[in-house]
């Protein structure tokens, strides 16, 4: 810099000026996806024909529904605000990646989620919706013996009047001949709609409400925690069980009631946060210098309450798919769409002499609870640098 050129001091920024009206590459990158995905449904809309026919890999078609185009939404929101900036702050990314490894059950964990993710993701496409084969009902899994009049036709090897396990059914049928892999690998489908869909819902909204109440404080901040307190004693679940009566269930109207409904406890804890935030020495500079308030809070305070946010949400995801399949094992979810808590709840009254039915979702669905639990540990520990060295 020449030394006839005045120094810009820090007060004499023009933060309107600075900011101007331009996007990051962030949000720009965010909203040419989004305007690309509007069009794709407006396209989807007007089709009449499912947007992908039936053909020998896509075994039975794919009619993107409503709740298609609102997980591609939680995916693209996923990629631009969580992917993006840890790829685009490497270095800081590692620095988390070394705390974050020192838990091996965590690492061992995430491994565990991606695998799941991904068969959620793309498993649906290939294996297809089984369909009711009585003949082939209570085939027991590979590795697996039963007496031979459990099955009403063995599809294994029988010997000593035992029925083994095939692998054309390597998790075993139900009663009604439903392939358990199948059911399987589509309740993951489920579980990472539920998961992503509506706690990105409860994020988003807990986490604007909590910043902008700690924020702007006084009138704003009483009459927003008051109705967080009128919400959180809201009967949620009454208003769900009403809507199930009214019009049926389905896996949008959980993720609309609960999504929209249940974001209290996040705003309280995002505005705790933000609380210790806003009273930092660098926001009450930005104040000093000009900054409004969508700059401040949009700037200064959500990223650094970003480590509090991305911890709940892994919390919030194992709590959403438990209470989905509590639901649904109690046949208040949607009966048209196979979950793991619709499998466990078909195979109760078999676990006598069929006990996979229900054992090997209720496997899946124990460890990924567990393994949220892990990587949310981790997570915590290594987002948060008060807990170094307290463990």
């Amino acid at each position: 810099m020449s030394s006839d050129t005045p120094r810009r001091q820090f007060e004499d920024i023009d933060w309107d000026a600075d900011r101007g009206v331009g996007l990051t590459r962030q949000t720009t990158g965010f909203l040419a996806s989004l305007l690309v995905l509007a069009t794709l449904f407006v396209y989807d809309y007007l089709r009449q024909s499912p947007l992908f026919e039936p053909n020998p890999v896509l075994r039975d078609g794919w009619d993107i529904t409503q709740l298609d185009w609102l997980f591609t939404l939680s995916l693209l929101l996923f990629c631009f605000y969580v992917i993006a900036p840890l790829w685009t702050n490497r270095r800081m990314a590692a620095h988390y990646w070394c705390e974050f490894r020192k838990n091996r059950a965590a690492v061992v964990s995430l491994g565990y989620l991606v695998i799941l993710f991904t068969l959620g993701l793309f498993g649906p496409l290939l294996v297809g919706k089984p369909s009711v084969e009585l003949i082939q009902g209570y085939q027991p899994p590979v590795g697996v013996a039963v007496d031979n009049s459990v099955p009403l036709q063995c599809a294994g090897r029988v010997a000593n009047r035992q029925c083994y396990g095939s692998w054309a059914f390597p998790l075993g049928t139900t009663g009604e001949g439903k392939d358990i892999l199948a059911l399987v690998v589509l309740g993951m489908r489920v579980s990472i709609r539920i998961g992503l869909i509506t706690s990105f819902l409860i994020i988003s909204i807990g986490a604007t409400v909590g910043t902008v109440a700690a924020y702007l404080g006084g009138l704003a901040d009483e009459v927003l925690m008051r109705y967080v307190d009128i919400q959180q004693v809201f009967p949620s679940f009454l208003l769900y069980i009403l809507l199930i009566y009214l019009f049926g269930g389905s896996l949008l109207m959980f993720i609309l009631v609960f999504g929209l409904l249940s974001w209290g406890g996040t705003a309280r804890l995002v505005r705790s946060a933000a609380l210790q935030r806003s009273e930092d020495e660098y926001v009450a500079v930005a104040r000093c210098a000009g900054a409004d308030a969508t700059h401040v809070i949009r700037r200064h305070i959500l990223p650094n309450v970003s480590g509090t946010v991305i911890t709940n949400l892994t919390l919030l995801i194992p709590g959403l798919i438990l209470f989905e399949a509590g639901l649904a094992f109690l046949s208040l979810g949607d009966p048209t769409i196979p979950s793991w808590g619709q499998t466990i709840a078909a195979g109760r009254s078999d676990l006598g002499s069929a006990w996979w039915v229900s054992t090997v979702p209720g496997v899946f669905l124990f460890f990924t609870i567990l393994a949220f639990n892990f990587v949310g540990d981790a997570l915590r520990d290594a987002l948060d640098p008060r807990s170094e060295g307290n463990t």
